[in-house]
């Protein structure tokens, strides 16, 4: 009989001999969550203002979200689109609502909504030309990311993303973001659409200005084109808009929404609107996982606790008092941080050198935060973060700056 010891490989050992290393991952293993704060397996408190990159909008393992997921998971958890199931229908009514008359199409994540898009603006573009292949092209923005499948590396015009594997999808062209003309000298017979994020997230939270989505509006309008906005990481309430879009009041044709829908279990969708949700019939998109019964019950937890607890005023509130004092923290270092940049509960510091370093000694320092392009932070803290918790972070920012300089 082998009495020897068990002898259990730990995390990142499993990790180096079995997980494929696309990335570049620091060393730390989270093991626990709760609201804001998450924990290594050393016992170490982090506050967590990555959100899972906008994914966990009410922070980890709220109470509400929990015995929702739990109770759905007791009932019926999947029986694919072939047939209804209730959950769906109801979120489906809930977001046309805040989104505005139209219809939804469930996926499983914000490139899956994307391609939903891009696939929309193939089929107005048979519309439009009246002969498939002849009506195609998006413009899209410089620096925008849309995704990682083919379609959304074709629509994101940076290096990293598409190096080693073209031939891309052909069809899509870039303006500068906040230049209207740009995108107006681009526009030709073969374009169907303009896809545009309301605010670039790994672009350098970059916001479009109101000037500029009205101006995309109007030439959509002029043009016969789509106005397309991926909000899949803008979205769900991170600016204390449910939609970002909704602080100038433009009304977009489609829109891409995932990352904190169903708060932490993977969800996408597709919002479209009315006049143009006919593009789409029976065999011609789908999937196998969308809109399950338990997805969408945790985006219906996630839809109530916002609501019930009044998170979008608060963001409105909380995140306009924290970029002013962020602002007065780039004052205080301007030899390192250039400016604050973004809306509610998502920021950018924007540095003047590369990011990794410093964020780094935040993670140290017990603040976890994820960086974007343009030498900028970002600061994605869950919906549920307090003032208290937004003070902490800056205390903690301070520090490192101080240390720093």
């Amino acid at each position: 009989m082998n009495t020897s010891p068990i002898v259990r490989a730990s995390t990142a050992e499993l990790y180096d001999a079995y997980v494929l290393q696309n990335y570049a991952r620091p060393p730390l293993t989270l093991v626990r969550g709760a609201g804001v704060l998450v924990w290594d397996d050393a016992g170490r408190q982090y506050l967590d203002f990555t959100s899972g990159i906008a994914v966990a909008a009410l922070g980890h393992c709220h109470p509400a979200w929990i015995e929702a997921v739990r109770r759905q998971a007791g009932e019926l958890i999947h029986v694919s689109n072939l047939y209804r199931n209730p959950n769906q229908g109801e979120l489906a009514r809930r977001l046309v609502q805040l989104a505005g008359p139209g219809r939804v199409f469930f996926c499983n994540s914000g490139a899956e909504a994307n391609e939903s898009l891009i696939k929309l603006s193939r089929l107005h573009g048979i519309r439009k030309s009246g002969k498939e292949g002849q009506c195609f092209k998006i413009i899209c923005a410089k620096n925008a990311f849309h995704g990682r499948t083919f379609g959304g590396m074709s629509a994101t015009p940076q290096e990293k993303i598409q190096k080693g594997f073209r031939p891309l999808v052909p069809g899509f062209a870039f303006g500068e973001i906040n230049n209207l003309q740009s995108f107006a000298d681009l526009i030709d017979a073969q374009t169907v659409a303009v896809l545009v994020e309301t605010i670039q997230g790994e672009g350098g939270i970059t916001p479009c200005t109101d000037e500029f989505l009205w101006g995309l509006r109007q030439l959509c309008d002029q043009h016969n084109l789509l106005l397309l906005l991926d909000e899949v990481q803008c979205g769900i309430g991170r600016t204390g808009d449910f939609f970002a879009f909704q602080h100038c009041g433009v009304r977009p044709d489609g829109v891409g929404m995932a990352k904190g829908l169903a708060g932490g279990y993977p969800m996408g969708a597709m919002w479209v609107g009315e006049k143009h949700a006919g593009l789409f019939t029976p065999g011609s998109h789908g999937t196998t996982f969308g809109g399950t019964a338990l997805a969408c019950a945790a985006a219906l937890a996630v839809l109530d606790v916002i609501e019930r607890d009044g998170l979008l005023g608060k963001v409105r509130a909380n995140g306009a008092a924290w970029r002013a004092e962020l602002e007065k923290l780039a004052g205080e270092f301007p030899a390192q941080v250039k400016g604050v940049t973004g809306r509610g509960y998502m920021l950018g510091l924007q540095l003047l050198s590369e990011p990794p370093p410093f964020v780094a000694a935040l993670r140290d320092a017990g603040l976890l935060v994820v960086g974007a392009g343009g030498n900028t932070i970002r600061l994605l803290p869950p919906l549920v973060a307090t003032a208290e918790h937004l003070g902490q972070a800056t205390g903690i920012l301070r520090a490192v700056l101080a240390q720093r300089a």
